[in-house]
């Protein structure tokens, strides 16, 4: 599966200046909504959140998935952020977020999102592809990295 499909260039960012989940949040929601996909940036803020409330997206490894379905977007969008500094993300492992993957899916886009899902997890499963993410310094570049990595 092409991540890339899901995403692009103006959908990512190697700088992140949030410090708190919440304003991570709002900054993927921010960059997400550039896809024309998005069809209301405040509906899936509010989604987001909503989900990662319900239980943390932060996986552990340096590593969230926060995400949702919504009726916000016509399609899948993948945004995608770093933090140098970490972020507390009530991780499981309790260690800062470093990469973070904003996974927007309409609601009725269970199969695709639960697949774009489990690829993103088995990607993020590598310490090497972690070690990629952390050092790559274009978007051109990690949208590469997370469709040729296995």
């Amino acid at each position: 599966m092409k991540l890339s499909k899901f995403s692009s260039e103006e959908l990512i960012t190697f700088e992140l200046k949030s410090t708190d989940k919440d304003g991570v949040i709002r900054e993927l929601v921010d960059l997400a909504s550039r896809s024309s996909l998005v069809k209301d940036q405040d509906e899936l803020s509010r989604d987001v959140i909503e989900r990662e409330n319900l239980v943390t997206t932060g996986v552990g490894y340096g590593v969230a998935f926060p995400h949702a379905k919504t009726r916000a977007t016509r399609g899948i969008v993948i945004a995608f952020g770093r933090s140098d500094e970490g972020v507390d993300f009530d991780a499981m492992d309790k260690k800062p977020v470093h990469l973070f993957f904003l996974i927007a899916a309409p609601e009725d886009a269970i199969g695709a999102h639960l697949n774009v899902m489990a690829r993103l997890s088995f990607i993020m499963k590598s310490e090497e592809n972690r070690e990629k993410l952390l050092e790559v310094k274009s978007p051109g570049e990690l949208l590469q990295i997370i469709d040729t990595v296995e």
